[in-house]
């Protein structure tokens, strides 16, 4: 095994309330439990030493001559690995079962099947869990050649094996070794429970073949109810999968990825927990889904959100915090894992999230956004909710705050924010108009007037000719790519295709977007970072709402080059094409089923009208200018 291998060297599977990865050698080397936020019982992504990890791969016996592949069965959230050697073909299966009843389960189970399609083959299996984080090994409590106990801190861990996978203990862990030949099958069941639970049976292959299909008909029945029906239908539905299992069904809280720590540059500082519910990423996420047609997450979503507001004001007097706990708690306490030594040493290692304090006004639309979304605004007591919020936005809206993304250098007045308290405005105004609701649409009025005012003066720059980060630089903020998105302007504004071409000659490096240039606007980190995938599938969606069609659809086609075997996307591409940051990343797959539907609108209405306008080629346009260094954020 590979000590760290490339982070998008990893599939994922869940159950919709916690999430693992497995690895293209076969090593599940990441899951906490019972909750997304959970501590991990496996971590050696983090360090391949104290972290822990499962492995269960076929092995030649000199290693060589090895082929591996991994793929998802079409539509599921079934993870397959094969192996390919001179003796046969064999794979193995992973899969946990979604719990679909909607209330917070201390059970979980990953399930790991082995076979064999052709000839025979040798497995070996490794079983070693860590707790906490790596900071407790756990007590092998007992063990025979079907099952074993390990013990953790408020959570215990059952390795149980079928029929032909015997298990062996040695030096606190189990490991087993075993052949199959052509037909034959043999699988481990992980099951993770609280603390003296009871111990469960050891399972037969019928019932592992049961919870299989199980698994499968869910994730197909599920992918039934979506409505898109375009030219990147495989990418799409794996987008809505990752989205779907990234969403904590007990409370309908999408978290933003399924891991933490994983870093923005190797061996730099970057390094977040993102299994958190952030409320910009989650309004986003469930819009996704909304577009593509699935309303249940919706709502759950929006009751969660109404329960955030009906709280109570956080601990600064705001109405909301920009993140939470997947069942809504608000300490995010953050530490530094000391005694972990990072993703190929990216040190340190956080758990939790010092950002959770931050204020950032742009939440506030989409919050609005949210809850109006589809000319719904829910019950009754959402609607309060939502404008109990406006009305102490009206009063509070006017004030610097951390941005979008959450830089550590200071408060400043970003246009993104105000972008989005206009949005938040216009939503609310919209739909007590509508729906004749009771509101102060006056002052939400004035209130909208003076931030659009506001962005027009002061987040414009005359020399630039563009809309800048915030009102005191000449910085560009990709964030802004969603300035036609939400209405504040229209697709072909002058002033909006002014400033995408600034975005062009600044940011953007071959269809890849820098969220802003560090080096120009200080964030109050050291170190750099990759490209941003969530800017670079805007881009796409700017570009086909600007009428560049052609320039749109060639960065869509070179940024899924740059998804990972089984179509997932972390949070930035690196120097090299490699994926950095958390994985997978919601933000990443909401931002590019939005991309695809906007192209596949744009280019159907094209079919339908001459050629206009867009006539650069785009695997030519901009050749004739040197490429410049894009260490600081600059582009070719």
């Amino acid at each position: 095994m590979h000590p760290y291998p490339p982070i998008a060297e990893h599939g994922m599977i869940g159950d919709l309330q916690t999430a693992a990865l497995v690895s293209s050698d076969g090593t599940l080397d990441w899951w906490c439990t019972p909750r997304f936020d959970s501590p991990s019982v496996f971590a050696s992504l983090l360090d391949s030493e104290r972290g822990g990890h499962c492995r269960l791969a076929a092995e030649l016996p000199n290693g060589d001559g090895m082929t591996t592949r991994q793929l998802y069965l079409s539509d599921t959230a079934i993870l397959v690995t094969r192996f390919m050697g001179p003796g046969g073909v064999g794979e193995v299966a992973d899969f946990m079962v979604p719990i679909e009843v909607p209330a917070p389960e201390d059970t979980h189970c990953v399930v790991r099947v082995a076979r064999v399609v052709r000839g025979s083959m040798a497995f070996t299996f490794a079983c070693r869990p860590r707790f906490d984080y790596g900071r407790t090994p756990g007590t092998l409590a007992r063990a025979d050649d079907r099952s074993a106990v390990f013990r953790g801190p408020g959570t215990d861990l059952h390795v149980q094996s079928t029929t032909g996978f015997p298990l062996v203990a040695a030096e606190g862990d189990v490991s087993a070794r075993f052949t199959l030949s052509a037909g034959q099958a043999a699988a481990a069941v992980l099951t993770s429970t609280a603390s003296g639970a009871p111990v469960p049976r050891s399972p037969s292959l019928e019932e592992v073949a049961d919870a299989f299909e199980t698994c499968r008909t869910y994730w197909l029945s599920w992918l039934r109810a979506c409505t898109y029906r375009g030219r990147w239908q495989g990418v799409v539905n794996r987008s809505a999968i990752t989205l779907k299992l990234l969403t904590y069904r007990p409370t309908g809280a999408p978290i933003a990825a399924a891991t933490m720590g994983l870093p923005e540059q190797i061996g730099g500082e970057r390094n977040w927990d993102y299994r958190y519910t952030w409320i910009r990423d989650a309004a986003l996420s469930v819009r996704a889904l909304i577009d593509l047609g699935f309303h249940e997450e919706a709502q759950a979503f929006r009751r969660w959100l109404r329960d955030r507001i009906e709280a109570g004001p956080t601990a600064s007097g705001d109405p909301l915090q920009i993140m939470y706990r997947v069942d809504g708690d608000p300490h995010l306490t953050e530490e530094v894992l000391d005694h972990l030594e990072g993703y190929q040493g990216s040190h340190p290692v956080r758990a939790g999230n010092a950002a959770a304090g931050q204020l950032q006004l742009d939440i506030y639309g989409e919050v609005s956004d949210a809850l109006v979304v589809g000319g719904d605004i829910g019950a009754i007591r959402g609607w309060k909710a939502l404008s109990g919020v406006l009305d102490w936005l009206a009063d509070h809206w006017d004030r610097p705050d951390e941005g979008i993304w959450e830089t550590r250098g200071g408060r400043e007045n970003f246009t993104f924010s105000r972008l989005m308290t206009w949005v938040a405005f216009d939503r609310g105004i919209d739909a007590a108009t509508r729906f004749s609701r009771p509101a102060d649409v006056g002052c939400w009025t004035r209130a909208r007037d003076a931030v659009f005012e506001q962005i027009l003066e002061h987040g414009w720059h005359d020399k630039r000719r563009a809309f800048v980060q915030h009102y005191d630089t000449d910085v560009l903020d990709a964030s802004l790519l969603l300035m036609p998105k939400v209405g504040f302007l229209t697709p072909r504004d002058p002033d909006w295709l002014s400033t995408l071409d600034a975005m062009d000659e600044e940011l953007v490096s071959d269809s890849l977007v820098y969220r802003y240039d560090p080096v120009a606007s200080p964030d109050g980190l050291r170190g750099s970072e990759g490209t941003f995938n969530l800017c670079s599938f805007l881009y796409v969606e700017a570009l086909a709402r600007s009428g560049r069609l052609n320039e749109a659809r060639h960065a869509f086609d070179k940024m899924l080059t740059y998804a990972n075997h089984v179509g997932l996307f972390a949070e930035e591409i690196g120097p090299s094409g490699e994926q950095l940051g958390n994985f997978p990343q919601a933000f990443t797959h909401l931002a590019l089923v939005t991309a695809a539907m906007a192209l596949d609108q744009e280019l159907g209405k094209a079919e339908t009208r001459p050629p206009t306008g867009d006539h650069r080629h785009p695997a030519t346009h901009g050749l004739t200018t040197p490429p410049e260094d894009a260490t600081g954020g600059t582009s070719g």
